[in-house]
């Protein structure tokens, strides 16, 4: 069970690519003022630190996990007692680019979520991460999802059998106006919220990003019962300040007619399907 209350802040920004230390600053700006009104934890959307971008230059704006300007943000985290949610285009040693996204917190300690489905426009350039990690902070399990990755129920399934009490969605979905994004978010997002009885954020990028791509600017907080928190529609940078109160997952955990996970039964999804011909 959620052991604590937590505030959250879910950040809609713009992120142009290649402008990181512009992105940088600005991640500043929204951890000073989400530690003003009392968040524990301030989550932005994907690859807001290096801009997203699905074309070949990205892999020239790309950063080192443990490259100085996470260093910068390990010391904001410290300074301002908060812990950190950022995205990246992430390098590594041996070449390989991934779409990351680091968890920061306030004692300097990090972890990194590597997206597990790559969408089709991103395959040409990022590999996709193979480990599913779940992140336990403060009293909290925690997991994240990026973008495309809300798409396949299995994988917020996976978590919450993990004990994730919530699972941080930082979004670069392009087009459209903030209305329809979050109605496309609709189709889905309350369902990944109501089976698996935990909290969902999810924040999206906003404006031009310089390199071919426009965002509509929208986040939403849902509860463990898939009903909508709280939301961003503006289609401007902002950003929204939630509790996810833990009775809340408690009253759905603790109710057995809506609390499901406990009565999967996984051992039967493994067995081959039995086709049964009712033609003749």
């Amino acid at each position: 069970m959620m052991k604590r209350d937590i505030r959250i802040a879910a950040v809609v920004c713009r992120c142009p690519v290649g402008s990181t230390a512009r992105n940088l600053e600005r991640v500043r700006h929204w951890v000073l003022r989400a530690k003003k009104r009392g968040a524990h934890l301030v989550c932005f959307p994907e690859m807001n630190l290096t801009g997203y971008s699905n074309r070949r230059e990205i892999t020239t704006h790309a950063i080192d996990a443990r490259g100085p300007e996470i260093g910068t943000l390990i010391h904001l985290a410290r300074n301002q007692e908060i812990a950190l949610l950022v995205g990246f285009a992430e390098k590594t040693g041996d070449g390989s680019l991934y779409a990351s996204h680091m968890v920061i917190t306030p004692q300097g300690r990090t972890g990194i979520y590597r997206k597990l489905h790559l969408a089709p426009p991103e395959v040409e350039y990022f590999c996709a991460g193979t480990h599913l990690p779940v992140f336990h902070w403060s009293g909290i399990r925690f997991g994240i999802q990026l973008c495309y990755d809300a798409h396949f129920p299995e994988l917020s399934t996976r978590m919450a059998e993990a004990h994730a009490d919530v699972i941080f969605l930082p979004h670069a979905s392009p087009r459209g106006q903030a209305a329809d994004k979050h109605q496309s978010w609709m189709r889905h997002l309350p369902a990944r919220a109501f089976d698996n009885a935990l909290f969902i954020v999810a924040c999206n990028q906003t404006g031009d990003n310089t390199n071919g791509l426009t965002f509509p600017g929208n986040a939403v907080v849902l509860s463990p019962s898939g009903e909508i928190i709280d939301t961003l529609l503006t289609g401007k940078s902002g950003m929204l300040i939630t509790d996810l109160n833990s009775r809340q997952i408690d009253h759905v955990r603790n109710h057995r007619m809506r609390y499901f996970l406990p009565n999967r039964r996984p051992e039967l999804y493994r067995q081959p399907i039995q086709n049964e011909d009712l033609d003749g």
